[in-house]
Formats: structure tokens, sequence, C-alpha cells
């Protein structure tokens, strides 16, 4: 930022941030890296943003520091590896306000670090904060905010990142870093790790610490990924006690219980590895799959084009044609319909009462052969679509609807879908790549 005032100069900075614009009051100080802001607070405390955050820059003739000596800076060793902390927020950011039960967001990076010591023995972090906002608020344009502070932590030099986010849509950011990095064929040049928990940090029984110890150790010590499959990873509780952390591929896990620590799992294939903490220190336990393909390592991750707009639905007996109708018209870059069984849907009136039916199966006909993309995916999560066992399938595919012989997971398909999309080419591009292995969404070796 060419004009950031000098170190030393008393600021009031407006930054905007994914929970909307605040204002800091504090001392200019150098940058903490490469296109970063950093102050400190009135408080003591240091925060670094993006520059391109950065609203306005007010200097001001004083700035009243507190006269309590200010927090003393984390020693860290100069000779581990550079990990990135991107914090995004979520649980593992919050604190239970026990004047109400509820829990807020408002547990700050740095206090995350100074509440788990272990950490500086495992990676020399760097921290630098997104937002503090609710997984259920993420929209794709945080996911491309996300991809970009991966791609500046590696021009920095950190031989991985990990990304703090609420644990609800936890698997659609992780699949977005995937795709992001490795959906054209490439490989990311780190290790990508989004993490999460349960259970606030000022919990007794929170998952945060073991969550993050676990996380940085695999960013800073992992493997260094291929590409496929390893492009992002979920670390997270494997059990719901402690010591033992999964290590998940990001374009193929799901949350699948609202409240226990281990509440994801991967879908149609098994964890990569473990990081293991028996109180001695992590350590990483591998577990077998087929060797990937080399893969040149990308120089820059592909973004998502955010005005593409996907419709979803899922198919029951209150799917109704007019509301499929209403996001035709209003000209949705895609619809995605979470299918029965195998991936069907109501179009078939066998008893000659069911007119809705007949009327989604010939709207649907029509905005196929118009050039609408039309996806099917499992509504059951785990398993194969597959369109070839039952006339309906068949018909489904005459009609032009995509999706026959996919494994990948529901959320991953959104996220591949908006990928896709975001490639140019429309129905001809998802149609051609749908059931393509992009980066291990649909591997050969699954559990199905």
């Amino acid at each position: 930022m060419g004009d950031w005032p000098g170190p030393g100069t008393p600021v009031k900075v407006a930054v905007k941030t994914w929970s909307g614009v605040v204002e800091h009051e504090g001392l200019a100080l150098p940058p903490a890296g490469p296109k970063l802001i950093t102050l400190k607070l009135a408080n003591g405390y240091n925060v670094s943003y993006p520059e391109s955050y950065v609203e306005s820059v007010e200097i001001l003739d004083e700035v009243e520091m507190s006269e309590e000596e200010g927090p003393t800076p984390i020693e860290q060793d100069e000779s581990l590896p550079l990990v990135h902390l991107i914090h995004t927020g979520g649980t593992i950011a919050s604190k239970v306000d026990y004047a109400t039960g509820a829990v807020t967001a408002r547990f700050e990076p740095h206090e995350l670090l100074e509440s788990v010591p272990e950490l500086r023995s495992v990676a020399r972090l760097r921290v630098v904060k997104l937002g503090n906002m609710w997984s259920d608020d993420i929209r794709p344009r945080h996911w491309n905010r996300m991809l970009r502070a991966t791609e500046e932590a590696f021009a920095e030099g950190a031989v991985g990142v990990v990304i703090t986010h609420g644990t609800d849509t936890l698997h659609l950011s992780a699949a977005a870093m995937g795709y992001g990095w490795s959906g054209n064929g490439g490989r990311p040049p780190g290790r990508i790790v989004v993490t999460g928990s349960q259970r606030s940090p000022d919990r007794g029984s929170s998952d945060a610490a073991e969550n993050l110890v676990a996380a940085v150790h695999w960013a800073a010590h992992g493997p260094a990924p291929s590409g496929y499959r390893d492009a992002s990873v979920v670390v997270l509780h494997a059990d719901s006690s402690d010591g033992r952390c999964a290590v998940l591929p990001g374009i193929a896990s799901r949350k699948y219980h609202s409240s226990r620590r281990d509440a994801f799992k991967s879908i149609n294939q098994n964890p990569l590895a473990w990081v293991n903490n028996d109180g001695t220190g992590p350590s990483i336990e591998m577990a077998e799959h087929e060797p990937a393909d080399a893969r040149v390592e990308a120089i820059s991750p592909m973004m998502f084009d955010e005005d593409t707009r996907i419709a979803q639905f899922i198919a029951d007996a209150h799917l109704q044609p007019d509301l499929v109708m209403s996001v035709i018209k209003d000209g949705y870059d895609a619809i995605l319909f979470h299918g029965t069984g195998l991936g069907h849907l109501p179009i078939s009136d066998p008893q000659d009462d069911s007119p809705e039916n007949t009327k989604l199966r010939l709207m649907l006909e029509d905005h196929c052969a118009n050039g609408g993309v039309v996806v099917v995916v499992a509504q059951t999560i785990h398993g194969p679509m597959n369109m070839n066992v039952y006339a309906k399938g068949r018909e489904q595919q005459e009609m032009g609807i995509i999706g026959h012989g996919s494994l990948c997971p529901p959320g991953s398909a959104l996220v591949k879908l908006h990928h896709l999309l975001s490639r140019g080419g429309g129905q001809e591009t998802v149609a051609s790549n749908w059931t393509e292995d992009l980066c291990g969404e649909n591997p050969h070796d699954s559990m199905d």
C-alpha cells in the first residue's frame, strides 16, 4: 500500500470485513507481509488486514494507548516451517456469553494462538484475519477471498495454510479450495487445511485446541500435496474422545452430525490420514491409497464466477413445477436436483392423477433442449448416480439431465458445478466433465 503511513504514525483505519466495516485506532507498524497493513491497537495487540480490505486511512494527531503493558509477543522458532493461519470465524472463534447462554463470534485469532501454546513447537505462524462470521453466511465471493489469501501465503513462502472456519459449511469451502487449485489438473504450492470446532474454545469440552494443533501440524509437516484428493483437506476430530484427528479429502467430506466432536466423515472414500496426539506431540499416520499421478504446480488458483447462480431442489412429494419454472424464467445458470435413490425425479404419472409430474418432465425436457444445465446428485449422500438401472433414469438421460456415473458427494457437486460453469461453455462443459475425476471427487477405487 503506497500511502500507508510510516511506523508510529497515529491512524484511524476503516476496514471492510465479512461482518461489516470496522474501525481501528492505533499506531501504524511495518506491514507483517506483502499486501498487508499492520497496526498496533490501543489495547496493545497488533492486527493485520489485506490492503484490499482498507476503505480509508485517517492520520490522527494522537492515539491514547493503554498504559498497561501490551501483550507479550509470542516467541516463535524461526527454524520451523512457516504456516499462515487464515481466520474466517465460526465456533472456533467464539465464546459463550454466560449471561444468555448464547455462543457469539468474538474470539480473535491472536487469542487462539495464546491459548494453544503447543503451536509454537509445531510451526512458525502468521495470522491473517479475513473476518469473524458464521459459516452459514459464507458465499462464493468468500471462497475467492480465501483462495487469494492462500495464494498470497504461498507467495510469502508459507509451506501450508490453515483456514479456521465454521463447521456448518466447512465442507463447501474445503471443496472450493480443492477445485480452485486443482480442478484444472494442477496442484497447490503447499498444503491447504480447513478446520473448525464443534464447541467454543472457552468451554472445557472444546475440541478447538486439538483440531488446531493437528491442522497446523499437517500444514507444516504433512506430505506435499499431489493435487488429487489432497489439494485441500479437512482436519477435525476422528472420534468423540481426544487424541486422534482425521485428515479428510476436501472434495469429498460432509458434516453428518450437528453436535458430536467427530462430526465429519469422508464420502465414498476413506480418510487420507490421521494426526495422532498422545500428549508427547502430534504425529501423522498415513492411510493406504494408490499413488496419484504427478501434477504440475499451479501458479495461481482459478476463481469462481461470483455472478453465477445455481438453484437447488429436493426431489420429493412436494417438488412443484412452478417453483422450477420460476428459476428457469429468472435465468439461473443451472438447476441442481437432489434426486431420490439412484438419481430420480418425479416425472412420471402412471396413475393419471399427478399432472404436475408430467408438467415437470416436459418443462425440464424443453429447458435441456434449449441448452439449460440440469444436474442430479445423490440425496442419499453415499453411493453412485446410476440412471441406467431403471427406465425412468434412462428417460432422464435422454432428456439431457446430467448426473449418471458420478460419485461426487452432494456438497462437493454443488461446488464442482459452480467451478465448471466458471470455466464457461455452459451445458457442454458441464456434461463433458461431470463424470471426470478432476481432483479426486470421482475416484475409481471408491467405497461404493
